[in-house]
């Protein structure tokens, strides 16, 4: 598989992109996964994505997005919660790997989703720093009801698109990368059952990102 040198933000959104295609058809071609590519990144690295995702088991990156080595810098927390570390790494992996996109991936039938909205609902919320993962997510539900959205669909669209705003809002160098046109984000939805990931939000492209058929 032919790979693309400094890729553009629409050329590593439309790499990831076509990995999916090839995961959720039973296609997958592992690129990147072999003992020359191992010799080829133990000095370096040089992802052309970063992948802020949640931690869930079956949302392994690499995988779903058939990609290898060296090809995503991954960051994951429970329900994809940003504090200060997440924001860290995600800027690491812009200004200092220099990798042109960043994807927030979120997925169905999402724990901390769900713990936020039965929080919200009968008013209790877990023990332990879990209570901090709910918390994180309870905006984003509150936002989504008082905008009419209440399927779950609906509110994990809106959590993801609230990451995807909230990364731009408080890291000043993914902003300005953005605005620069070095740097495009998106927010992706993951379907468990199919493994199809669905557009929710983009932001950076000089014209519109869609969702591979």
């Amino acid at each position: 598989m032919a790979e693309i040198q400094n890729p553009t933000p629409r050329d590593a959104y439309e790499l990831l992109l076509a990995g999916n295609q090839r995961f959720v058809s039973g296609t997958p071609e592992h690129p990147n996964q072999d003992a020359v590519r191992r010799a080829e990144t133990a000095p370096s690295q040089q992802p052309f994505a970063v992948l802020f995702g949640c931690s869930d088991s079956r949302l392994a990156a690499e995988i779903i997005f058939d990609r290898g080595l060296g090809d995503l810098f991954v960051v994951r927390t429970a329900g994809h919660v940003a504090g200060t570390e997440v924001l860290g790494s995600i800027e690491f992996g812009v200004s200092v790997l220099n990798a042109p996109l960043v994807v927030v991936l979120g997925h169905d039938s999402c724990g901390a989703v769900a713990a936020a909205c039965s929080a919200l609902k009968d008013g209790r919320t877990p023990g332990g720093f879990v209570r901090d993962v709910v918390e994180r997510v309870t905006p984003s539900v509150l936002a989504a009801r008082a905008a009419g959205r209440e399927t779950a669909e609906e509110i994990l669209a809106e959590h993801i698109e609230n990451t995807v705003d909230l990364l731009l809002e408080r890291s000043r160098v993914l902003a300005e990368r953005v605005a620069a046109g070095r740097l495009g984000v998106v927010g992706l939805s993951y379907r468990l059952a199919d493994g199809t990931a669905q557009l929710v939000a983009s932001r950076g492209f000089d014209a519109a990102v869609t969702t591979a058929s």
